[in-house]
């Protein structure tokens, strides 16, 4: 009898594929865009297992209290800006068109308002290279450059626990409790190694691996593994 294999199981609502997100200390992004500069102090540092580098929790003046995601360079009980005029120091958020060029930034947003989404793991950051009237082109860590909006916000620095990845796990033990953690699926293991009920390359326990071909244009979602078909066929003209 056969049943449902792992990827027709992953979205129907299963406890294993859900993430923690009750154990995350909170969302790391900018608070609502202020008309005047604020000021802030860093009250403490917490670590979230949904985030990879340290989370700053930080005090505003005008009563607000915001986890953000903390650069190298800063303790507790450092002053930090947010908003037009602010200071171009770690930690400050700023729009882009107030950033000087060539200035070290990380927590990018997409779009103005949005808190954030560029340059969130630990150790990256992005560089401001230049500035138009309106869009301004940043450097991702992956060289790539990207045209965003000038009012978009950034963080100025380099977000803290850099060189998190130069330590080896050593042993799959260990990286099975840092899957755990955000209830990632570990190990996964290859379709040729599974049996057929479980997979659609699965085959007999023998040697022989199974014999992988391209999936059809209209099979089902969960027959959609491995190699799928391709994107045009015959010779060009």
């Amino acid at each position: 009898m056969g049943k449902n294999i792992v990827q027709q199981a992953r979205g129907k609502g299963g406890p294993r594929y859900r993430v923690p997100s009750f154990n995350f200390m909170g969302d790391a992004k900018f608070a609502p865009q202020q008309k005047q500069s604020v000021e802030g102090t860093v009250t403490s540092f917490v670590h979230c297992p949904g985030h990879n580098g340290p989370l700053a929790e930080i005090k505003y003046a005008d009563g607000k209290i915001v986890m953000l995601l903390a650069p190298e360079g800063i303790k507790v009980g450092d002053k930090v800006s947010a908003g037009p005029g602010a200071s171009a120091t770690p930690g400050s958020v700023l729009s882009i068109k107030e950033i000087p060029e060539g200035t070290l930034i990380y927590n990018v947003e997409l779009r103005p308002g949005d808190g954030g989404k560029f340059c969130r793991s630990s150790g990256t950051f992005a560089r401001l290279l230049s500035k138009t009237d309106k869009t301004a082109t940043i450097m991702l860590p992956s060289k790539k450059e990207k045209t965003i909006h000038n009012n978009c916000r950034a963080a100025i620095g380099i977000i803290a626990g850099g060189g998190r990845v130069d330590k080896p796990l050593l042993k799959a033990g260990k990286m099975a409790h840092k899957k755990a953690a955000k209830n990632k699926l570990y190990p996964r293991i290859s379709g040729a190694a599974q049996n057929a009920v479980d997979h659609p390359f699965g085959n007999k326990r023998t040697s022989r691996k199974a014999k992988q071909k391209a999936v059809g244009h209209f099979a089902p979602p969960g027959r959609k593994v491995g190699k799928l078909w391709p994107r045009r066929t015959g010779r060009k003209n």
